[in-house]
């Protein structure tokens, strides 16, 4: 499992290496940004027109709700010019080969998925005053930052040369100077990613902490609560890398492991911690927030199973990456990992041989894969997953129920965005599911009892 939530990695063809069919001086100018760089802060064309953009400004909250993503952009836009401005001061090196990355690479970021779930989640709980509108842009820029570390860091631990269709940040460094021995280029890519996620997280930390200060007309107590949010949320999305990492290196690939990692990374990370930030600078009531914080750890775990299975059955050109990339890298994976204790249970002894076979294989080939697909599909894994995508996602809209959310519209755009992270994607499979694929017993999956109390739900 990648921090691969409403982002895209690849975008040319699976087969086609980063870059082809560009000129040397193409590729060279796609991988390092230029060296008059300055971060967008017109925003009049990536972000809207002026009129929208003044309503981001001067926070008002309608013109947020036409654009939740363009006044995130607008916000991060002058935040980053700020920040890159400074860099220059204490070295124009450091902010040509760094800093401007690292605004550039958030500025161009995905669909804003977490920014969205926080504001849709204030809103909802009846937040919109000024104070809230800019401490919620402000959160969610930070969010941004965090995904940014999160992402460039992820990309140097995967080895992954491209993200977002360009050159993932280590491999633009290491073109950027690519004239010397290869080895110490992509050695000095690698040192300024790892630098450049920490700078992203500095900054995000900087936010937060000007938020924090300029609370005092937040709702009381909704700083304090922000805070220990915020803190949380850095802790477990380093514990959930952890995990992840560290199942693909151990080959560590039990249910219960799978779940607690796709909790940490997926859930926590990707939904549950937004949607409690927004609750927060609304000023919501503590049981209002644990409903939404429910919520969004059903929606979030039914966002990384379906990820899950998109990785390894859904149409390449629609999910913008190569099919069975988390087979290939031994990713940790709940589909992975039930298809395995199914195998065991039912001491299907072909199944476990191809697994074995195949995860953790770089060369695998197609057909390989197509052997993996199969096994997955005869255990019963994939309809088991598809099932268990279901439930969470009906389970998320029933907590979002239960808060009993006092503004109905924003509660309904809330809802459609909770479907929209759960529910189904576009994309048909590539066609490797058996007509009548033999069902294991449900004993053969892990009992509930062993997976993190927090999750469980997934095992039902």
């Amino acid at each position: 499992m990648r921090f691969t939530q409403a982002t895209v990695r690849h975008t040319a063809r699976p087969d086609e290496p980063p870059g082809a069919g560009a000129t040397a001086q193409q590729a060279r100018e796609r991988a390092h940004p230029s060296a008059s760089y300055s971060a967008p802060s017109g925003v009049g064309g990536p972000f809207g027109g002026q009129d929208l953009l003044d309503g981001f400004l001067s926070e008002d909250p309608a013109a947020v709700d036409a654009d939740v993503a363009g006044a995130v952009g607008a916000t991060l836009a002058r935040l980053l010019a700020t920040r890159v401005d400074d860099a220059r001061v204490l070295d124009p090196l450091f902010a040509r080969d760094v800093a401007e990355r690292v605004a550039d690479f958030t500025l161009r970021g995905g669909r804003r998925l977490r920014p969205r779930l926080l504001w849709w989640s204030l809103r909802a709980c009846g937040g919109g005053d000024r104070a809230q509108v800019r401490a919620a842009l402000r959160a969610a820029a930070a969010l941004e930052l965090l995904q940014s570390c999160a992402l460039v860091h992820d990309d140097v631990m995967d080895a992954a040369a491209t993200r977002r269709g360009r050159p993932a940040l280590h491999a633009s460094v290491a073109a950027q100077y690519g004239d010397g021995a290869p080895a110490t280029a992509r050695r000095l890519g690698e040192s300024a990613a790892v630098l450049a996620g920490d700078l992203a997280l500095a900054w995000a930390d900087d936010t937060v902490t000007e938020l924090l200060a300029d609370g005092a007309d937040l709702p009381p107590g909704a700083a304090r609560r922000a805070h220990e949010v915020w803190r949380t949320t850095r802790t477990e999305m380093v514990a959930g890398q952890y995990l992840d990492v560290q199942g693909q290196a151990t080959a560590r690939h039990t249910v219960a492991r799978a779940v607690r990692a796709a909790c940490l990374k997926s859930a926590l990370y990707t939904v549950e911690r937004p949607l409690e930030l927004g609750a927060v600078l609304a000023g919501a009531e503590a049981s209002v927030a644990r409903a939404l914080c429910r919520a969004g750890r059903c929606a979030g775990l039914a966002f990384q199973l379906r990820d899950d299975l998109d990785d390894l059955f859904a149409d390449p050109g629609v999910t913008g990456k190569p099919s069975g990339g988390d087979v290939r890298e031994g990713k940790p994976t709940y589909l992975m990992a039930l298809t395995r204790a199914r195998a065991v249970g039912t001491g299907d002894r072909h199944a476990l041989e191809v697994l074995d076979a195949a995860v953790g294989r770089a060369d695998l080939t197609g057909a390989g894969l197509d052997r993996v697909r199969e096994v997955v599909v005869a255990s019963g894994a994939r309809d088991a997953v598809e099932t268990r995508i279901t439930r969470l996602s009906r389970r998320a809209l029933r907590h979002v129920a239960l808060a009993e959310l006092p503004q109905p519209r924003a509660a309904a755009a809330l809802r459609d965005l909770l479907g929209e992270i759960s529910g189904p994607r576009d994309g048909a499979a590539p066609g490797h599911r058996p007509a009548h694929a033999p069902s294991p017993p449900a004993g053969a999956a892990a009992p509930a009892s062993s997976l993190p109390v927090a999750v469980a739900e997934v095992a039902r």
